[in-house]
């Protein structure tokens, strides 16, 4: 199904690991699509529109203070705009990561009603598929096998930089913005279209425990004027891609490249430091990532590629205090990137893991990656991807962008073993 058929769907990703989320959850239904690492000119974008069924921008809105999200995010709903859309989605984390300082999802709404019409925004954190559930607007988010109340989840509240200490999801953005936030619990849900259209809010949450659920908030959305605006997960991708599957055929399972994968790690959370522990125990090169400019330690990695050994380069145990002149944050994806940039142009790998979702962004925009396609869904939401660039090193680079806390233990070892099974 074209895009014509079912009106512009576009959305943009507060982080790229969220953005590839979204890729997956439309191309697992059949809608074909392209995501830019930045928002490209009006041409292209419309060109884009015009060819596949979802557009999509990965920006890194999740990790900015509200002034810079305004400059973020203007252009691309304003863009976004232009394309007369059906409907558009602000790709938000499935545990709402957002505070008044950082990613607030209040100032996501102003800023959507402000360019798609001052009608109430549909809020849809819910995904079942990956833990996540809305319940009487209380939200929350499995880890290791059991579920917890958003606020009590072992991450998400010792989160660094946006710690939940409020389930109520309403009540947790209302604190992120002046405009009245409101819910919709499952006891609504036969009359969701009207609940949305009469609301005074100027966004609801919504609620959603079942797949059923999902598509059923997609079918609502249908029965909006548009263009419909609407904050949420994969579980919206989700929901907004079963009401209107489409024809295109489902990713394959197999990846393409072949060769040592490198892991280069943003993420701070305990699963990426087990899935670091598992590799080093199958054999892996697990080191400290060097963010001293320390050019031996580029050269033991590229050594051990070159031997075939896979490599993982960890943050939570780097020398932070050597980053002294700029946030740690940058000087993470700054030595991510030029590790990963070394190491490609040394034909030392064609395979690389980028482990956090603010880290995930910004390395694949130093890359200089203009955007990304599916390769291969060999599991879950795990989605091996190629960069498409005019640097003819990074073109055809396989990437995985992973969230800290997305997959399990052996996840690395798994998918240096995609390969090797073909």
């Amino acid at each position: 199904m074209s895009s014509s058929s079912r009106g512009v769907v576009a959305f943009y990703g507060d982080d790229f690991t969220g953005s590839v989320d979204a890729l997956l959850q439309f191309a697992r239904r059949g809608w074909t699509g392209r995501l830019f690492t930045a928002l490209p000119d009006a041409a292209t974008l419309r060109r884009a529109a015009s060819e596949v069924d979802v557009v999509g921008v990965a920006g890194i809105s999740r990790s900015l203070d509200p002034a810079a999200m305004t400059a973020e995010l203007r252009p691309v709903f304003a863009a976004f705009a232009g394309l007369d859309p059906r409907l558009v989605q602000y790709k938000a984390c499935s545990t709402a990561d957002s505070s008044a300082a950082v990613g607030s999802l209040g100032r996501v709404i102003e800023l959507g009603r402000e360019a798609f019409g001052d009608r109430a925004v549909p809020m849809l954190f819910a995904q079942p598929d990956f833990g996540r559930y809305t319940v009487f607007g209380q939200h929350f988010a499995a880890e290791r096998g059991t579920i917890h109340r958003l606020d009590r989840q072992p991450t998400m509240s010792r989160h660094p930089s946006t710690p939940m200490t409020e389930a109520d999801l309403a009540v947790h953005i209302s604190h992120q913005t002046d405009a009245a936030i409101g819910a919709s619990s499952l006891l609504e849900m036969d009359r969701l279209p009207a609940r949305l259209r009469e609301a005074a809010e100027a966004a609801v949450v919504l609620d959603a425990l079942t797949d059923e659920h999902l598509e059923a908030i997609g079918l609502a959305l249908q029965e909006l004027t548009s263009p419909v605006f609407a904050i949420g997960s994969g579980g919206l991708s989700h929901g907004i891609a079963a009401a209107a599957a489409g024809t295109a055929p489902a990713p394959t399972s197999q990846t393409v490249e072949t060769g040592p994968v490198l892991v280069v790690s943003g993420s701070r959370s305990a699963q990426t430091r087990r899935q670091a522990d598992a590799a080093a125990a199958a054999g892996w090169l697990v080191l400290p990532l060097p963010l001293d400019d320390d050019a031996s330690a580029v050269v033991n990695v590229i050594d051990a590629l070159h031997a075939g050994r896979d490599v993982v380069l960890t943050s939570d145990d780097a020398d932070t205090a050597a980053v002294i002149d700029r946030p740690v944050l940058e000087a993470i994806a700054d030595a991510a990137a030029s590790v990963v940039s070394t190491a490609v142009a040394a034909h030392a790998t064609r395979r690389v893991i980028v482990c956090g979702g603010d880290t995930s962004s910004r390395v694949t925009r130093l890359l200089g990656v203009e955007s990304l396609s599916i390769v291969a869904n060999p599991w879950g939401n795990v989605v091996i991807l190629r960069a498409h660039s005019t640097d003819d090193a990074i073109d055809g680079v396989e990437l995985l962008l992973k969230g800290g806390q997305v997959g399990d233990d052996d996840l690395f070892v798994d998918v240096a073993a995609l390969s090797a099974a073909r």
